[in-house]
């Protein structure tokens, strides 16, 4: 019964998604003040920790983005890397001379702990912005991603932070990208789009997006215990009764996992992060002032706990059942029907998975 519960909670919020699609794609792209002094510096901070392989062509399509040059800045945090990260980035620097671009380079006294500890410190001593931008070293950001997400920033000042879309850079890279191709697409249209439609809700992701300098800094900064500290930071912003807001037009390109024991690592690492968010947050259900997050508590209560539990008792019913080990007696249990879903998901990728664009 949970499970068919929270597949009908999806599918709702699925098409709550689409029709918040419908809506967005009949408005305009918002635009910067046409002052140029009136449009806002930002600093666009991107922690980094071995990422020499990525870390070249990110930073220069950062620093080619169509926003007001003048206006932005770029500081790389290569976080305690024992890679050749310092050397490509001082090459960087001095490749674009005049731009606004900072390294700052930390060492296992005061780094190496975590992208939250990272960001902390950029903000703390380098960050020079009103609005800053989070971008991961894996990121390859449009050209006008930075304009789009500042322009609808500054359309409500009620508005704390604003989300951009990400796509698979590496989609065709092997079955296991292209199955998280579909996961990152689905999840953008249903639980962050859906959830804007239905509740004005959306979890800030943990690259391309913008927020308010002077909201962060009331906030705290960067929660440096929350492996998650993108659920946690959105928390924050509602109860602080500002908005976010998913910006679909604004668009990174990122690097996924290629190989399983990667993405185990990676997953291993969100549940976590999201189990620590749910138990600091528990209590903010009984807060009149967090009114605005229940709906997020409880689904992150029902997927990480309940939901996650009861598959894992289905999903070894099935397998048992299917072996001959046991012989499940539960009303409605079918290993057919358990089949027939494998196979409609599969046939679903295989038909629908390569093409999907949006």
């Amino acid at each position: 019964m949970s499970i068919w519960l929270i597949l009908i909670v999806n599918l709702i919020l699925t098409i709550a998604g689409y029709t918040y699609y419908l809506k967005w794609s009949k408005t305009p792209t918002p635009k910067l003040p046409e002052d140029h002094e009136d449009v806002p510096f930002v600093s666009i901070l991107v922690p980094a920790h071995n990422e020499g392989i990525v870390i070249v062509k990110t930073v220069q399509s950062l620093l080619n983005f169509d926003y007001p040059h003048d206006r932005y800045e770029v500081i790389v945090i290569n976080d305690n890397s024992s890679d050749n990260s310092a050397e490509l980035l001082a090459g960087l620097q001095d490749l674009y001379k005049g731009r606004n671009l900072e390294v700052i380079n930390t060492d296992k006294t005061n780094g190496g702990k975590g992208k939250s500890n990272a960001l902390n410190i950029a903000l703390k001593t380098k960050a020079k912005g009103s609005l800053i931008s989070i971008y991961d070293a894996d990121n390859t950001p449009e050209s006008g991603a930075l304009r789009i997400l500042v322009a609808q920033l500054l359309q409500n000042d009620k508005t704390g932070a604003v989300i951009g879309k990400f796509r698979t850079r590496n989609k065709d890279a092997s079955l296991l990208t292209r199955f998280i191709n579909i996961e990152t697409l689905s999840f953008q249209w249903m639980a962050q789009a859906g959830r804007q439609q239905l509740f004005g809700l959306c979890t800030i992701p943990g690259t391309n997006y913008v927020i308010r300098r002077d909201l962060l800094e009331d906030i705290g900064g960067w929660d440096e215990k929350a492996l998650a500290e993108d659920t946690e930071i959105s928390f924050q912003v509602y109860r602080r009764g500002y908005h976010i807001r998913f910006q679909p037009r604004a668009v990174t390109w990122e690097q996924e996992p290629q190989t399983m024991d990667v993405w185990f690592h990676q997953r291993t690492r969100w549940v976590k992060g999201n189990i620590y968010v749910i138990l600091k947050n528990t209590k903010l259900l009984f807060d009149p002032k967090s009114v605005r997050i229940r709906f997020d508590l409880f689904y992150f209560m029902a997927v990480y706990f309940l939901l996650m539990t009861s598959l894992i008792l289905s999903d070894a019913v099935f397998v048992l059942s299917v072996s001959g080990v046991v012989h499940s007696n539960l009303q409605g249990f079918s290993n057919s029907v358990w089949a027939f879903a494998i196979l409609l998901f599969v046939l679903s990728y295989v038909c629908n998975g390569p093409n999907r664009e949006r």
